[in-house]
C-alpha cells in the first residue's frame, strides 16, 4: 500500500516537473516569463490600448464593465447636483413655489444619480426631465449622451471581439495526447492524429513543427530553446489540408531528421519539445486563427500505430469513432532509423489496416480501384 502511494506520489512530482518545463503546454499556452522590463516600454502597451483591453481576462473586462457604466454615471450626477445646486433647485436651499428647476425633480444626490442613469441609459421613467430655462444643463445632456453612446460602442467592441476571438475556434481543434514512430509507405514516420470538432471546415490548413532543444555550438556558446524546422504531410502533399474528418500527419524520419540519431531506447532519455503548428481560416468567421500542442519525449511511443477511426455504415455514411482518437496498437518497428535504412532486413511491416469493432462490416460494390476508407 505504501509502495503504491509512494510511487503514485513520484509520478505526481514527475508530472508537475514536466509540466513546468514544458514550453507549450498541451492546450497551446505559451510556459514563458519576461522580466526586467524597462519602464518606459510599458507605455507601449497604453499606446496599444485596444489590443490590451482585448487581451486580458474575462474577470477584468466585466469589471470593467460595471465600473465604466457605474463610475460615469456617479460622476454626471455630481455634476447634475451642482447645476441643481447653483439653480437652487435642492430640498435643502428652500426654493419658493414659483422656482423653475434646471431639472424636475432633482432635489438632491440621490435624485441626480438617478437622472444621470435614466439620461444615459435613456430610461426615462417621466418623474425627472431637463427644463429649457437652464441652457448649460441643455448643453451638458448633449455631452453626457455622446459620452455615454462612446462607453457603449467601446465596452460592447470589447465583448464583441473576446467572443468572436480566433482563439476559441481553436479550442475545437484537437490533438492526439500521444505521437507515435512506425513504419509507413516505406519509411519510418514520426505520426500524429489532428481533429475538427466542428463540421464547418479549416480552410488553407497548414501544419507544421518546430523542434526546441538545447545545443551547444563549436564557438561554446549554449543556445536555449535553438529551433530546428519539422516538415508533416500526408499522402497528398502538405499544403491545403482537406480538413473534414481528423487526420493522421506525419514526418518522415530520414538522414535529415533530427530524430534519425534516436532509438528506442534512447529517445526518452532525450531533452527536447516538438511543438506542432496548425494554421487555418476558420469558414464561418473568416477569421485566421493558429492551434498549438506539443510534444516531449516521454510522449513518444516507438513502435505503435494509431488505431483507425473512420468507417462507412451501411446507410453510407461516414462515421468517426473518436474513442480510438488516441488510442495505439504496437507494430513491429525497427529499433532505431539507421538500422531502418541501412540493415538489411532489419525491420518489418505491420498488416496495412486493423480492424474496427465500432461499425459493422458492409459490402462494397465499387470498382476493384477504388481505394476505401
Amino acid at each position: 500500500m505504501c509502495g503504491s502511494l509512494l510511487q503514485r506520489l513520484q509520478d505526481y512530482l514527475a508530472e508537475r516537473r514536466i509540466r513546468r518545463t514544458r514550453l507549450v503546454t498541451k492546450d497551446g499556452r505559451c510556459n514563458i516569463e519576461y522580466g526586467n522590463i524597462m519602464y518606459r516600454k510599458h507605455l507601449s502597451f497604453l499606446a496599444d490600448f485596444w489590443t490590451t483591453v482585448v487581451e486580458i481576462r474575462w474577470r477584468f473586462v466585466l469589471l470593467g464593465f460595471i465600473a465604466s457604466f457605474t463610475l460615469s454615471w456617479f460622476i454626471f450626477s455630481l455634476i447634475w447636483y451642482w447645476i441643481a445646486r447653483d439653480n437652487g433647485d435642492l430640498t435643502w436651499q428652500n426654493p419658493p413655489e414659483d422656482h423653475t428647476p434646471c431639472v424636475d425633480h432633482v432635489v438632491g444626490l440621490t435624485t441626480a444619480f438617478l437622472y444621470s442613469l435614466e439620461t444615459q441609459t435613456t430610461i426615462g421613467y417621466g418623474g425627472r426631465a431637463i427644463t429649457p430655462n437652464c441652457p448649460g444643463a441643455v448643453a451638458f445632456i448633449i455631452i453626457q449622451s455622446l459620452i455615454g453612446a462612446i462607453i457603449n460602442c467601446f465596452m460592447c467592441g470589447v465583448i464583441m471581439s473576446k467572443i468572436s476571438s480566433p482563439k476559441k475556434r481553436a479550442k475545437t481543434i484537437t490533438f492526439s495526447e500521444m505521437a507515435v514512430i512506425s513504419p509507413r509507405n516505406g519509411s519510418l514516420c514520426l505520426s500524429i492524429r489532428v481533429a475538427n470538432l466542428r463540421k464547418s471546415l479549416m480552410i488553407g490548413s497548414q501544419i507544421y513543427g518546430k523542434l526546441l532543444r538545447t545545443r551547444n555550438t563549436p564557438d561554446g556558446e549554449t543556445l536555449i530553446m535553438h529551433q530546428v524546422n519539422i516538415d508533416f504531410m500526408m499522402e497528398t502533399g502538405k499544403d491545403n489540408l482537406f480538413f473534414v474528418c481528423p487526420l493522421t500527419l506525419y514526418h518522415i524520419i530520414d538522414k535529415s531528421s533530427p530524430f534519425f540519431e534516436m532509438a528506442v531506447d534512447t529517445l526518452h532519455k532525450q531533452e527536447f519539445e516538438l511543438v506542432v503548428f496548425l494554421d487555418g481560416t476558420a469558414e464561418s468567421t473568416s477569421s485566421s486563427c493558429q492551434v498549438r500542442t506539443s510534444f516531449i519525449p516521454q510522449e513518444i511511443m516507438w513502435g505503435y500505430n494509431f488505431l483507425p477511426i473512420i468507417s462507412r455504415s451501411k446507410d453510407s455514411k461516414y462515421k468517426v469513432d473518436f474513442s480510438n482518437f488516441s488510442k495505439v496498437v504496437p507494430v513491429a518497428t525497427a529499433h532505431c532509423a539507421y538500422c531502418f535504412h541501412n540493415i538489411k532486413g532489419h525491420h518489418h511491416f505491420s498488416k496495412t489496416g486493423h480492424d474496427n469493432p465500432g461499425f459493422a462490416v458492409i459490402d462494397i460494390t465499387d470498382p476493384p480501384n477504388v481505394t476505401k476508407m
